[in-house]
C-alpha cells in the first residue's frame, strides 16, 4: 500500500475574490498505511459546496480555516481500504470530511457508515448528505412555514434550494423560486413542482416579486444574499421569517460584504432574520434521514445530481458553483 501515490490539492494562499490557478497547489505524495486509530479510505465521490469558499478564509467563523499547505477541506464517501479503528472495518462506505485528494488517511472523526445498497453514493452528499440535512433544518426549524403561506426561496435550482421548495411544498406551501435561466426555471415548475419562479438573469427583481407574490412573503429562504436578498426585504409580511443559508453572490467580494439596505423592513413587520448551521443540528440527523428517505422512496422528494469526473478536475468544476453553472446538487467522480 505504501507505493501508492496519492493526489491532492492544498491550499496554497487565501484568494482575494474567485479563487484562481494559484490558489491551489497540486501533488502527489506516496501513501503510508493506518496508525492504531485511523483508516485508509479510497475516495469514491467529493461534495463540492460554496461552503468552500468561506473556508479559504483566514476570519472567524463557524469552523477553523483551511492552513496553508492543508489538503483542501472536503465532505465526501468512499470505502474503507484499511482499518485499525475498531468501528470501521474493510469494505465500509463512510461520510466524512475527506479532503481533496485520492485517499484520506488519519484518525475518522465525525465518520459515519452509509449504505450503497439503499441509495447511490452520490445521494449521501445531496438529499441524505449535507445538502439534504441543510433544507431540511434551515427550513423546518428556522423557517417554520405553514400551510398556506408563501415561500420564496433564492437559488432554488441549486443542491439545498431545490430540496428546500420541496419540502415547502411537501408542507403546503405555495412555493416560489429564484434561479438563473429559462431551463433551470422551466425545471422548477414543471419536474419539482415549484408554483412560480423568477429568472432573475432576465426579469427585474421587484417586478418579479410584485408578480409572484401579490400577497407578500411569509418565509424568505436565502442562498445568494446581495441584491436578491435587499429586493425580497422589500415585500414581507407581517411576521415573516427570512432564513441565512448562504450568501453566495458575496463570497468572491472583494471589497466588504454588501449587506442589505432595506433590513428596516424586519422592524415594521416584526418580522425575523436568523442564520442557520447545519451542524447545530447534528444530534437530530437521524431522525430527518428516514424522513427524507421515505420522501425519496416514495417519489415525492427528487434530488439531481450534477456530477463531474476526474480530481484533475477540481479547481474548474469549484468555479462551476459561483459561475452558476451546476444543476442540481455538484459532485466530482474520484473514483
Amino acid at each position: 500500500m505504501s507505493a501508492t501515490i496519492n493526489r491532492q490539492f492544498r491550499l496554497a494562499q487565501r484568494p482575494v475574490g474567485l479563487p484562481t490557478d494559484d490558489t491551489f497547489r497540486y501533488l502527489e505524495a506516496p501513501l503510508g498505511e493506518p496508525d492504531e486509530g485511523q483508516v485508509l479510505v479510497r475516495v469514491r465521490y467529493l461534495s463540492i459546496d460554496p461552503a468552500m469558499r468561506g473556508w479559504m478564509n483566514d476570519s472567524k467563523s463557524y469552523i477553523p480555516p483551511v492552513a496553508i499547505d492543508e489538503v483542501m477541506r472536503a465532505l465526501g464517501v468512499g470505502e474503507v481500504i484499511a482499518s485499525r479503528h475498531p468501528q470501521f472495518a474493510v469494505g465500509d462506505f463512510v461520510n466524512g470530511a475527506l479532503g481533496v485528494q485520492d485517499y484520506f488517511l488519519g484518525e475518522p472523526k465525525g465518520f459515519y457508515k452509509v449504505d450503497p445498497q439503499r441509495a447511490p453514493l452520490p445521494l449521501y452528499l445531496s438529499a441524505l448528505g449535507m445538502t439534504g440535512m441543510t433544507a431540511y433544518f434551515a427550513l423546518l426549524e428556522v423557517g417554520t412555514p405553514e400551510a398556506g403561506e408563501t415561500v420564496v426561496i433564492s437559488g432554488a435550482a441549486g443542491a439545498v434550494g431545490s430540496i428546500a421548495g420541496q419540502i415547502a411544498k411537501l408542507k403546503g406551501c405555495r412555493v416560489v423560486g429564484i434561479a438563473g435561466g429559462e431551463e433551470k426555471c422551466r425545471y422548477l415548475v414543471d419536474e419539482l413542482g415549484f408554483d412560480a419562479t423568477i429568472d432573475y438573469k432576465h426579469e427585474d427583481m421587484a417586478a418579479g416579486l410584485k408578480r409572484t407574490c401579490p400577497k407578500g412573503v411569509d418565509v424568505y429562504f436565502d442562498n445568494v444574499g446581495g441584491d436578491i436578498l435587499d429586493a425580497v426585504l422589500t415585500r414581507l409580511n407581517f411576521k415573516a421569517r427570512v432564513v441565512i443559508c448562504g450568501a453566495i453572490s458575496q463570497y468572491n467580494n472583494k471589497e466588504a460584504v454588501k449587506g442589505p439596505s432595506n433590513y428596516l423592513s424586519l422592524l415594521v413587520n416584526r418580522a425575523r432574520m436568523e442564520g442557520f448551521v447545519v451542524m447545530d443540528h447534528a444530534a437530530q440527523f437521524p431522525k430527518a434521514l428516514q424522513e427524507m428517505g421515505g420522501w425519496l422512496a416514495s417519489g415525492e422528494l427528487k434530488s439531481r445530481e450534477d456530477i463531474v469526473e476526474g480530481l484533475e478536475n477540481f479547481p474548474d468544476t469549484l468555479l462551476k458553483l459561483f459561475r452558476g453553472e451546476n444543476f442540481g446538487k455538484l459532485v466530482l467522480k474520484v473514483h
